[in-house]
């Protein structure tokens, strides 16, 4: 007897319904898994019979073929498991419920409990898409799967339990959304903890009002981390759409802690500097996301960035520009979205004090070239604002005034981004970081004493057709924050200072 049900599979961002086939015939005891299937789907035989046994049910003594189709896709990890154990109680007349607007996905232990998959999310959008009407999973992973408006989710602990349900016994309750909001960034360190540095405050103040890239230098100990684990605090509100995009990002790549729904606080990612190129952008036989679509939607910093590998550092040129990383393998093309607010830290010399003002730097004239040379010119062009993070005095530290907090900070950011969502309402741009270069003149409207100051500033600094863009767009975000329909000078004298750090250290004569 044949039975067939269905899955789901998993190729990048995208889900794809999985039909599951068993078939029993006469002939020697086997069991056959066939449809494209990786290791991990293979092994599954092993789980499926275990399970079934130690459930209860009586494992088929035949010829056992189960056939994943479409065939011509590769199938992995265990989320088949319990799809096809269902198959095989149907197709050996154990369970005669109707599933055909069923989906089934789940990782077996070997007494029958379900085990936390991933990538529930996009498969439970594609579920719904494709007119499924019900949707069994491991019950850690209800929450998320619960957020998808028209399919019933039913979170299963164990194989006892789904069989109850299926046979008209117990019945599983549907999974509902957590409705809750928390409060947001609660876990985020304040920008009130960090003394002085007013400069650095306001540059990342812009930075995060305009989505920009930021390069902070300094010596030891000048806050540059401190600084960039505060920016999540005063970023603004994630959008529902960037919410369900960037949930479903951590859902593919199996970091989406136990129970929870969405993803709602930006994400902060920080790897280390030994991390290779396929780490940063993604990579695998089938390609995982890096860490540069693991903080989509949000920040990615690299403290010390000159001990990056030069390749790790160039890898994310590309991706920094295009808010999208493309990675090919012998069996497809997959792209993830990666709009990151890009953060670098960096010191100005190997010991850390080349320019400070009391304390000497040990490193040669050929040691500091080398060093700042690690990083390249065109990754330097990717970063809209460069910050000089000067070390902090003793009377800063030992004061007693309270410093501005993270949510007066995010006020006025907040405020920006709602002129910047008025902007662009109907553009598909999302902030001022992202205007597309032949739109530029539309919405980045000079007066003109304005341009004639960003024309002399071209021309002394020699700037590129990259950093004249970028200054431009770094331009429109100081006006909005001003709360100015058109960019004056004063607006375009802040943003060109913060292209100025580039010609005092990497083009400054030792």
């Amino acid at each position: 007897m044949v039975s067939h049900l269905y899955g789901m599979g998993l190729y990048g961002m995208d889900a794809f319904p999985v039909e599951v086939e068993a078939d029993l015939s006469s002939g020697l005891p086997s069991f056959e898994v066939v449809g494209l299937p990786g290791a991990a789907v293979k092994e599954s035989r092993d789980r499926v019979r275990s399970a079934m046994k130690n459930g209860g049910f009586d494992f088929p003594v035949s010829k056992i073929t189960v056939n994943l189709a479409p065939a011509d896709k590769r199938k992995e990890g265990p989320i088949y498991d319990l799809p096809v154990l269902i198959a095989l109680l149907k197709a050996s007349r154990q369970l005669s419920a109707n599933l055909d607007d069923s989906v089934f996905i789940g990782e077996l232990s070997l007494t029958g409990e379900l085990q936390p998959v991933r990538g529930i999310l996009p498969m439970a959008i594609r579920a719904r898409e494709e007119g499924f009407r019900r949707f069994f999973v491991p019950r850690q992973n209800a929450a998320e799967g619960a957020v998808v408006r028209g399919i019933k989710i039913y979170p299963v602990s164990n194989l006892a339990e789904l069989l109850q349900h299926l046979n008209g016994g117990t019945q599983i309750s549907p999974a509902k959304p957590d409705e809750t909001e928390p409060d947001y960034a609660t876990d985020c360190p304040d920008f009130s903890d960090v003394r002085g540095q007013a400069e650095a405050k306001r540059a990342l103040e812009i930075a995060a009002a305009g989505g920009h890239n930021v390069l902070l230098i300094g010596p030891p100990g000048s806050g540059k981390s401190m600084l960039a684990r505060r920016i999540p605090s005063i970023l603004p509100e994630m959008t529902f759409e960037e919410t369900i995009e960037t949930t479903k990002i951590h859902s593919i790549a199996g970091i989406l802690p136990p129970g929870a729904s969405l993803v709602r606080t930006r994400p902060f990612r920080s790897p280390h500097h030994t991390v290779s190129p396929a780490g940063l952008s993604g990579g695998g036989s089938i390609p995982r996301p890096g860490e540069i679509s693991l903080a989509h939607n949000g920040v990615l910093f690299l403290d010390e960035l000159p001990e990056f590998s030069r390749s790790s550092m160039e890898v994310l040129r590309q991706p920094i520009e295009n808010g999208t990383v493309t990675i090919s393998r012998a069996g497809g093309t997959v792209s993830y979205p990666c709009s990151v607010m890009f953060v670098a830290a960096m010191n100005p010399c190997p010991c850390g004090y080349f320019g400070h003002p009391t304390r000497r730097c040990t490193c040669s004239a050929h040691a500091v070239s080398r060093y700042l040379s690690r990083v390249s010119g065109p990754l330097l062009d990717r970063l809209d604002l460069h910050i000089e993070v000067p070390p902090v005095n003793f009377e800063q530290l030992d004061a007693h005034g309270k410093e501005e907090s993270s949510e007066s900070i995010r006020r006025r950011v907040n405020a920006a981004r709602r002129i910047q969502n008025e902007r662009f309402r109907g553009t598909g741009i999302v902030c001022n970081a992202r205007i597309h270069t032949d739109r530029l003149h539309e919405f980045c409207r000079l007066s003109e004493s304005g341009r004639t100051l960003l024309k002399k500033a071209f021309d002394r600094l020699g700037l590129s057709a990259r950093a004249y863009d970028r200054i431009l767009k770094v331009c429109r975000t100081i006006a909005d924050l001003d709360q100015s329909d058109t960019i004056e000078p004063d607006h375009v004298a802040e943003a060109v200072q913060y292209r100025s750090l580039d010609r005092k250290y990497w083009l400054k004569e030792l």
